[in-house]
């Protein structure tokens, strides 16, 4: 199917990297699953203390995170525990607004860092509703 593999094309070029959004993570869970990978996936909560520790539970964060917005990008930008060349973690429900734009400002670094290296680096929020201001990821 084109979509499965201008999308897969996109996921792999680390020059796109960056947060966006989707409807639904159905079309990555997929594309990612055909190469034998799955995405990281990240249930938003709500606080700040609840929903990094929600991410660290889903990235497998090392011990040493420090629970606080620098240790997440610190740990965003190495992940050398994860496996695979290339990370795509899909985020879905809902977090405080401030939180979300903290999130979001952290995310966009870790991307930007990523992309310098040559490694593809993708956040995907689930937005089924459009309301986020993020780049839709691809056309369904």
């Amino acid at each position: 199917m084109k979509t499965d593999r201008s999308l897969s094309k996109r996921l792999a070029d680390a020059k796109k990297s960056g947060v966006y959004r989707v409807p639904d993570a159905l079309a990555i869970r997929e594309v990612l699953g055909q190469q034998g990978k799955a995405p990281a996936e990240v249930p938003l909560a709500q606080g700040k203390e609840a929903l990094l520790s929600a991410i660290a539970a889903s990235l497998d964060f090392p011990e040493w995170f420090g629970g606080n917005w620098d240790a997440l990008e610190d740990c965003l930008t190495d992940l050398s525990w994860r496996p695979h060349s290339g990370q795509v973690i899909v985020f879905t429900g809902e977090t405080g607004k401030d939180e979300l734009g903290i999130l979001i400002d952290v995310l966009r670094s870790a991307s930007e860092s990523w992309r310098d290296r040559g490694r593809p680096f993708f956040a995907v929020f689930v937005d089924p509703g459009a309301k986020l201001t993020l780049p839709e990821l691809h056309k369904p």
